[in-house]
């Protein structure tokens, strides 16, 4: 594998975005457990966890992007997003590893297409049942994500 030479740049740049996400974690945490009501949730509620979901997506996709400008920076002007999140699962001989899993990949997807959704159909009234669907996918994905970016990381650092 060929580490760039700012690798440590890299690293850290990448556990930033990891620390962002945490922080989307842990305040996820903290609305889950003291505000939602799950049988009749307020408009704020709905609200507020859409805003949590799409964050979370963001902060993992601003992963992404460090990643592929350090390595390859060949994205496809037309649907840049779909092909840096299909990127991630591919280990590049001799460049780089697999960043994560095609499952992994799939989940985020999801969380991916509710982003476009919510940035070009403004509104306020979100489908309870599409937000449960988004929010199981966030909270089966965010421990695999963090056990791949440290596996990711881990070989970065050991190929240095």
């Amino acid at each position: 594998m060929s580490v760039p030479s700012d690798g440590s740049l890299l690293i850290a740049e990448v556990e930033a975005s990891l620390t962002v996400a945490d922080t989307i974690e842990a305040y996820y945490d903290e609305f889950s457990a003291q505000t939602v009501n799950r049988t009749n949730p307020s408009r704020e509620d709905r609200i507020v966890l859409a805003e949590i979901l799409v964050n979370y997506y963001t902060a993992v996709e601003t992963l992404f992007l460090r990643v592929s400008q350090a390595f390859e920076n060949n994205l496809d002007t037309a649907r840049w997003h779909a092909d840096l999140l299909d990127k991630m699962t591919l280990h590049i001989e001799g460049v780089r590893p697999q960043l994560i899993s095609d499952q992994t990949r799939d989940a985020l997807r999801e969380l991916m297409r509710f982003r476009h959704f919510k940035r070009y159909y403004l509104e306020f009234d979100y489908d309870w049942d599409k937000l449960q669907f988004l929010e199981k996918k966030f909270n089966q994905t965010r421990p695999v994500v963090r056990t791949e970016v440290t596996r990711f990381l881990d070989q970065l650092r050991n190929s240095g």
